[in-house]
């Protein structure tokens, strides 16, 4: 298993984390952005002057154009997870995953699909999150 971005909300925010982990908490599992794979994106380049050395008197001009790149939603750089971290706990597990956006939010999507009472630790406290389905466990 690998570490990798799930996106839980429309704003982008997201969670790195192993997909099963994550899901131990969660009643609607959350699928890894990857799923998806990579894709071939285009973006327009604007006009633009081009100088073949400093102080060139007369440069060149380039038109505008559209460029190929590939797009993958979970590719990370190097080995660091990005955002900050946060740990779930309920009586049984306790795993560390990280986190991208307003950690608001993700409070928010845990009280909304929380499969069981469990303990959230983020950066600067804890917080009790009660199960959403009502019966604890």
């Amino acid at each position: 298993m690998a570490i990798q971005k799930h996106t839980f909300d429309a704003s982008g925010n997201a969670i790195y984390g192993e997909t099963a982990n994550i899901n131990y908490f969660l009643n609607t599992p959350l699928t890894p952005d990857t799923a998806a794979g990579a894709q071939t994106k285009q973006a327009n380049v604007s006009a633009f002057t081009r100088r073949r050395y400093p102080g060139d008197p007369a440069p060149s001009n380039v038109a505008a154009s559209t460029r190929e790149y590939l797009f993958d939603p979970g590719r990370r750089n190097g080995a660091a997870t990005p955002g900050a971290p946060f740990r779930l706990e309920d009586d049984v597990e306790n795993r560390s995953f990280t986190f991208t956006g307003p950690f608001v939010a993700l409070h928010a999507f845990l009280v909304g699909d929380a499969k069981m009472a469990l303990t959230c630790y983020s950066p600067s406290a804890a917080y009790e999150i009660a199960a959403v389905n009502g019966d604890g466990g």
